[in-house]
């Protein structure tokens, strides 16, 4: 009997072991803060005249992939709006559309899912910028890059 009873309480003992100390998995978003500076200085390959101005805003949940973006501006009458993406092989700081903007009134709003991890870490390492176009200046009127805070 006493082989049982010890088998027994050997039983328990194991199944009580989660209940006492269960493991505990994070729930909490990660999230990262971003912005940028628009101006006509920072457009690339040529800076503009514009005194038009802007900010950027972005916040990426990097658990998600989801970033949700806010621009707001002034001075300009955008016919088009976008976040780019720099690639590796760009020689003057400019990059392909990754993210139309789907309004062009200020303040701007919306969100994106990138793609995959590379995307994040493009994101996290300075490879996108913000840029407003407009009639005057079809090629980008005012440019922000974004970058971490």
């Amino acid at each position: 009997m006493t082989g049982l009873a010890l088998l027994v309480m050997g039983f328990v003992v194991s199944a009580c072991k989660d209940e006492e100390n269960p493991t505990v998995v994070s729930t909490t978003p990660t999230i990262t803060s971003f912005s940028a500076v628009m101006n006509g200085a920072s457009e690339k390959p040529t800076a503009t005249t514009s005194t038009a101005t802007g900010t950027t805003r972005v916040l990426l949940d990097e658990s998600t992939k989801v970033f949700s973006y806010t621009v707001a501006y002034s001075g300009l009458t955008p016919t088009m709006g976008h976040f780019h993406r720099i690639t590796a092989n760009s020689t003057n700081g400019t990059g392909g559309v990754e993210v139309p903007f789907t309004s062009l009134t200020s303040p701007i709003t919306g969100s994106f899912t990138l793609a995959n991890q590379a995307r994040i870490d493009s994101f996290k390492n300075g490879y996108y910028y913000s840029n407003l176009h407009t009639t005057t200046y079809g090629n980008g009127e005012i440019r922000g890059d974004v970058k971490k805070l």
